[in-house]
């Protein structure tokens, strides 16, 4: 205790080794391998959902791609290096505008009518037997993000036989499912039939496994809570899309290991190679 504490930029150096070495993905596959050995996941049905990661990056920074003189200095009252900003009939878009503190970072908004903010998308194919996270994706925040993300994690789902994939009304898209039945997973979508015809029909519906999958999809809300809450993802402190997926997959590890303790009262002890 009395030792002197280590310089910062030994960790900044540590950091760099981390991402360069991938160590994140290869830490969260350890822990499911453990998962793996005491039979607490599924191999047959999964869920799918991504959720929006406010970056670290203010308003102000969202510039003109083509402006590349320096923001005016602040006078009077309100000058100093944060002076308030008037963006009200502004138009700005990700076609035109890039935030300068964290390129990546593009404009999104959670919901229609909520705030647009600058945020990367996380997305996360959880098993349904425990509600463990299998596979974790990382993406700006551009509009199919979620789904481009999920066929790519659907995709990726070992072994030949057919499987199911839960997930909300955002992924009631024909192309989105069209996908899943041509990789031979079964879309376990929620139907959006409001004022249009819903991609999923009684082909999927009439099976009693399908409303087993709408129950057990919504896990995977708890898990983005406790990444956000516990592993304070609420707001990023980091920025470009490779740190942000680096930490997204340790939250998600760290996530399953106090599932894994909660489910077999024990906490693993994953070995990386």
């Amino acid at each position: 205790m009395d030792d002197a504490i280590w310089d910062a930029t030994v960790f900044s150096k540590n950091r760099q080794r981390l991402l360069a070495g991938d160590i994140a993905q290869a830490f969260f596959e350890a822990v499911l391998k453990q998962a793996r050995r005491r039979d607490l996941l599924s191999d047959e049905h999964f869920t799918v959902d991504g959720t929006l990661l406010e970056a670290w990056a203010g308003q102000k920074s969202f510039r003109r791609i083509d402006d590349d003189k320096e923001p005016p200095a602040a006078t009077g009252e309100d000058g100093g290096s944060n002076p308030t900003v008037n963006f009200h009939g502004e138009k700005r878009s990700n076609d035109t505008h890039s935030s300068t503190t964290d390129p990546d970072a593009m404009l999104a908004r959670k919901s229609r009518g909520s705030a647009a903010v600058l945020a990367y998308r996380g997305h996360l194919l959880t098993e349904n037997r425990n509600g463990l996270v299998v596979s974790t994706r990382t993406t700006q925040a551009y509009g199919d993000a979620e789904r481009d993300a999920a066929l790519l994690m659907a995709e990726a789902i070992p072994g030949n036989s057919r499987v199911t994939l839960g997930a909300d009304k955002g992924y009631d898209v024909h192309n989105f499912v069209g996908e899943l039945r041509y990789m031979n997973v079964t879309p376990h979508v929620a139907q959006n039939d409001t004022n249009r015809r819903s991609a999923i029909d009684q082909r999927t519906t009439r099976h009693g496994g399908y409303q087993v999958s709408q129950r057990k999809r919504k896990r995977i809300e708890e898990v983005f809570g406790w990444m956000k809450t516990v592993g304070l993802l609420r707001k990023l402190r980091h920025r470009g899309l490779e740190q942000v997926g680096w930490v997204f997959t340790f939250t998600a590890a760290a996530y399953n290991l106090v599932r894994i303790r909660n489910l077999t009262g024990s906490t693993p002890q994953p070995k990386c190679a």
